[in-house]
């Protein structure tokens, strides 16, 4: 999604966002909070889904994850925060603010995104992004969430865990995690107490961007589209008011 070219495109208002939606329109469409690409149709449902730290939707993964979620029926409605925005129009890198103020921003887009003719609105994301959409879910409650390679603590500092308010999430969440991971290995995250709520799907010898090693004979796009019919199926599961498919 978001290229520069992206910044000179005619914005247009939320009022108007909101009919392209309601006419089942898709497409990149350039806002005043920001750029925002909408994918696929809702056939499953809708997943407003958010970047990690360092790369935006742009990236190799998000959209490889988006088009296996499209061809599954999970319409996605990707968005890119201010700090990243910026970035793009410095030419240079920047940390990303407080969390409680990407928080604010996925609470406009929540608001924007959402009609009472469209499908739920569930929150997700990669890494930060996934944190992000939790700590938002915690807060207000949502339809569901896509956690997707959750930062459970910061690499090599497994005390650091960022769990606090998870106790809070009452919605379903699915976290979709590589088993190597260095934000969070299967091995640690079967100590910890989860909430009932959630769901783990395991992507064997995945890394945090679901890459797994040569050795284990599979590929980085195998383990994304394993990801993404886990989403799919528990959206699925979800929508039909059936139980969460077992792992």
């Amino acid at each position: 999604m978001s290229h520069h070219s992206d910044q000179h495109d005619e914005p247009i208002t939320p009022a108007e966002c909101r009919a392209r939606l309601l006419r089942g329109e898709h497409g990149r469409w350039w806002l005043p909070e920001g750029p925002l690409e909408v994918r696929g149709e809702a056939a499953v449902g809708r997943l407003l889904i958010a970047h990690g730290a360092g790369a935006g939707q742009d990236s190799t993964f998000l959209q490889r994850l988006r088009a296996g979620l499209a061809e599954g029926g999970v319409q996605t409605l990707a968005i890119e925060f201010a700090y990243l925005q910026q970035m793009r129009r410095e030419g240079r890198r920047r940390p990303p603010p407080r969390v409680d103020r990407l928080v604010e921003e996925m609470v406009a887009w929540c608001d924007l995104l959402s009609h009472p003719r469209l499908p739920p609105l569930w929150l997700g994301g990669k890494s930060m992004g996934g944190r992000v959409a939790s700590l938002l879910a915690a807060r207000d409650g949502a339809p569901g969430l896509v956690l997707c390679g959750y930062p459970f603590h910061p690499p090599a500092k497994p005390e650091r865990l960022r769990l606090d308010h998870w106790p809070r999430l009452a919605c379903p969440t699915l976290v979709v995690q590589g088993t190597r991971d260095p934000f969070g290995t299967r091995d640690e995250v079967a100590s910890y107490a989860l909430p009932g709520s959630v769901r783990l799907h395991w992507l064997e010898d995945g890394d945090h961007d679901w890459q797994p090693r040569r050795a284990s004979g599979r590929s980085q796009v195998q383990l994304i589209d394993e990801g993404c019919a886990a989403i799919v199926a528990c959206m699925a599961a979800q929508a039909s008011g059936h139980a969460w498919p077992s792992e």
